[in-house]
């Protein structure tokens, strides 16, 4: 018999900033972060306050599909 693949699942994190028009942006373009959750325990989308190099500063971080 297969086992469940389990609660756990890889999900990506993209910055906030690519929304907003922002001209002290360091570079062009999108970055992501990998990471996992537990569907169980984190039903919903996550977010996270995670350094973005293309801002050059802490932004927030949101779940995407």
């Amino acid at each position: 018999m297969a086992k469940n693949k389990g609660a756990r699942v890889i999900i990506t994190l993209e910055c906030e900033c690519k929304q907003i028009e922002n001209t002290t942006k360091r570079k062009k373009g999108i970055f992501r972060y990998t990471t996992s959750k537990n569907r169980r325990n984190q039903p919903n989308r996550l977010e996270l306050k995670k350094f973005c190099p293309n801002c050059n500063c802490h932004e927030n971080f949101k779940e995407i599909k």
